[in-house]
């Protein structure tokens, strides 16, 4: 069937091996677009095993691929499929390669992995390739330490890859806060299509929650606890609970959302000892999270790209607890951000000091917003990527070049 010539398409891959950060980035730019543009579609390839829980805007859809889930020792495994990880990848290869060759879109925009996962998506790419379809990359403001990204960038033999085959490199953040590539030894055919956009903004309805409503019904005051998609985040958790634990005179009630792939058994837990803690509630999963932070007067979280971005959408002050293990982007991440004002961080020592917590809790909702600390663009990410789209598909298709991006004034 051949497509309107006034009709464009954008296909989008995001892996989702872990957690909900992946899904969420290319969801916001996916909605963002099509709010934009009335004559665009895009189709996002996703293995996260909840996409189907979230709602999805008119004009965008997703395709799901068998999901595969990290294990400890860096390798992977299949989610749900009783078969091996080779057998689970060859399947979402195929699925991938289809749909781009069926979709046909006029941009492939790849989330954080330049092959994919295993290199799944790197036949796909030199297919679109072919075909002009203009190809990008986009990336966190933190990636890894550096070492550990030129380490891993070399395993996976991903430099050639960005030289060769991406038209463009997007930093969804400003290179005067975190730069990605930094410390890493690429080319500089790679750094001349590299570009910062801005964090993405994100918005919410205004509309009540019934969570906040059934837990707060006097619209008390509370607190924010996000540990994103919950599957690393159990020791911040306990540390705040043993804070309320340890000071019944906290004069700010939490809610505690724990997040989807937090272990059945942990949730367990915490919920026991919340019943016992009159200030604090909890949930497991909210899809409209950005309506919980909206209507709170302090986040506490781990740092996360999607969690900092809500913190800054939403000017919230925020506690950050950041991960150190398996990688350093949290702390990177918390840590430039606490030296700009822009959120302060309680570093993890194993001891969990319940009076340390506490303290910081008192603090919160008086701590400076995000924008009190001025930084032009800041949150610029998605009006850049629309201009960006903009100027590449207004052109007639024989006439299109790469993309620019031009950052707006903010």
């Amino acid at each position: 069937m051949r497509r309107r010539p006034s009709e464009s398409r954008l296909l989008i891959y995001s892996h989702d091996s872990f957690g909900l950060g992946h899904l969420k980035r290319c969801r916001a730019i996916a909605h963002s677009l099509v709010e934009h543009r009335q004559d665009l579609s895009v189709l996002i390839l996703s293995g996260s095993p909840i996409i189907g829980s979230f709602d999805f805007q008119s004009r965008v859809d997703f395709v799901r691929i068998p999901g595969v889930v990290k294990l400890r020792s860096g390798g992977y495994t299949p989610l749900g499929l009783d078969i091996g990880v080779e057998e689970a990848v060859a399947i979402r290869e195929s699925i991938i390669r289809h749909t781009a060759d069926v979709f046909a879109p006029d941009v492939f925009l790849v989330d954080k992995e330049p092959m994919g996962l295993r290199g799944e998506a790197k036949n796909t790419l030199k297919m679109l390739k072919k075909r002009g379809t203009q190809l990008v990359l986009g990336l966190r403001d933190v990636m890894d330490a550096p070492d550990a990204l030129a380490e891993e960038w070399e395993r996976k033999k991903a430099v050639p890859v960005l030289r060769d085959l991406y038209d463009h490199i997007w930093v969804y953040g400003l290179e005067n806060i975190c730069a990605p590539l930094d410390g890493v030894d690429v080319p500089g055919s790679v750094y001349d299509k590299l570009s910062y956009t801005g964090y993405l903004r994100r918005s919410s309805p205004v509309v009540q929650n019934p969570i906040t409503t059934d837990m707060f019904p006097l619209g008390e005051p509370y607190v924010l606890v996000t540990p994103g998609g919950g599957g690393d985040g159990a020791s911040m958790v306990d540390w705040v609970l043993r804070a309320y634990e340890h000071d019944h005179e906290l004069p700010f009630n939490a809610l505690t959302v724990f997040g989807p792939f937090m272990h059945m058994d942990l949730q367990v837990e915490f919920k026991r000892r919340v019943e016992m803690l009159p200030r604090v509630h909890a949930t497991t999963f909210d899809t409209n999270l950005e309506n919980l932070v909206s209507g709170a007067i302090g986040v506490i979280g781990m740092g996360g790209y999607n969690t900092f971005c809500e913190i800054l959408s939403f000017d919230k002050p925020s506690l950050i607890v950041p991960r150190t293990v398996p990688r350093l982007e949290q702390y990177i991440r918390a840590s430039r951000a606490e030296e700009l004002g822009l959120v302060t961080m309680l570093v993890d020592d194993g001891n969990r000091d319940p009076q340390r917590m506490a303290a910081a809790i008192r603090e919160l909702p008086s701590k400076p917003k995000p924008s009190e600390t001025r930084i032009p663009g800041l949150l610029d990410g998605l009006s850049t990527i629309n201009g960006a789209i903009d100027q590449w598909l207004n052109r007639p298709r024989r006439l299109r070049v790469p993309l620019k991006l031009v950052q707006h004034e903010g």
